[in-house]
């Protein structure tokens, strides 16, 4: 069970290391959602996105023993640059598998940080035995990208600070892919704001979180082909757990209202995000009836979009 103290702890423990990212607003949006938006910047993070606050945590815990092989973890992107950032910090190698279709810019910003890529198959089976191939070869110490209770405490201090810097809040919104900044997200608003309710978005492209959360049961989305890269991965049940207990619930939308949603905050809030990123835009403005004269936090997730291939 992760605690409170667990996540005061996390806060403290990375915080050398981090942003605290700024909360943005803007009217043009209020307006369109017919509710009152607020954005955690998570894109102006160290390493362009949230993960660096789990993968900090994780390896900042890990004994000089267990980190003179080296650590190792897959990813699709925005994970593995946080592992690969904070090996650099501790000064230890990074082995980091990463499917061959991940975005380009991901792979550079993990190689610029000084960690080896293995790419392999865009399928989880793959990515797993990259790893287990790398931990017999180096015995470099595995640091999953959200089936861990300190990855998880670490994702729950962004939500902590929204909370701390503009709460409180009707609803928080965050994304899933592998529920663990979800996880994260739904315990600190438990222990630190029990009246918010936790709602996660979810492209129909990947939608195994909201199989899952009805059946009880880690589930496989039923087909996989979306934008939002970062949101390719199934939960564990560790992660199914916590968001069992403690989300409201998890809203599907499409590729077209994610596109719209990310041009959007584009647009009228001129910074950059990435796809996986505006799905609780998405989803907010999907339902808009749902959260209409709410007072909403949402934490933009990451920047580390392809410049290249912008889909609009």
């Amino acid at each position: 069970m992760i605690t409170l103290t667990d996540i005061e702890a996390a806060h403290d423990r990375i915080r050398p290391h981090i942003h605290r990212t700024a909360v943005l607003t803007n009217r043009t949006i209020n307006t369109l959602a017919r509710a009152d938006l607020h954005f955690k910047c998570e894109n102006f993070q160290k390493i362009g996105a949230f993960k660096a606050r789990g993968g900090l945590n994780a390896v900042l815990q890990l004994t000089a023993e267990q980190l003179k092989n080296g650590v190792t973890t897959h990813s699709s992107g925005n994970h593995a640059q946080a592992i690969a950032y904070a090996a650099r910090q501790v000064g230890t190698r990074a082995y980091i598998v990463m499917p061959r279709t991940a975005p380009q810019v991901k792979k550079d910003a993990v190689r610029g940080y000084g960690a080896e890529v293995i790419e392999c198959e865009p399928t989880l089976d793959a990515r797993e035995e990259g790893v287990r191939k790398i931990m017999e070869r180096t015995g470099a110490e595995l640091v999953h990208p959200f089936d861990d209770d300190r990855v998880i405490a670490g994702q729950a201090t962004a939500a902590k600070e929204l909370l701390e810097d503009a709460g409180p809040f009707d609803v928080l919104l965050a994304p899933v892919g592998g529920g663990g900044l979800l996880s994260g997200t739904a315990l600190a608003v438990h222990y630190l704001s029990p009246q918010t309710r936790v709602v996660a978005g979810e492209p129909e492209g990947a939608a195994d979180a909201v199989l899952s959360f009805r059946s009880g049961k880690v589930e496989k989305a039923p087909f996989v082909n979306t934008i939002a890269d970062g949101l390719l991965t199934t939960l564990s049940d560790r992660t199914l757990a916590i968001i069992r207990e403690h989300v409201a619930d998890i809203l599907t939308v499409s590729d077209p209202e994610i596109v719209a949603a990310m041009r959007l905050i584009w647009e009228r809030m001129k910074i950059v995000i990435e796809p996986s990123c505006a799905v609780p835009l998405a989803a907010v403005l999907k339902h808009k009836d749902h959260f209409a004269g709410q007072r909403l936090g949402l934490i933009l997730t990451g920047g580390n979009v392809d410049l290249g291939k912008l889909p609009f």
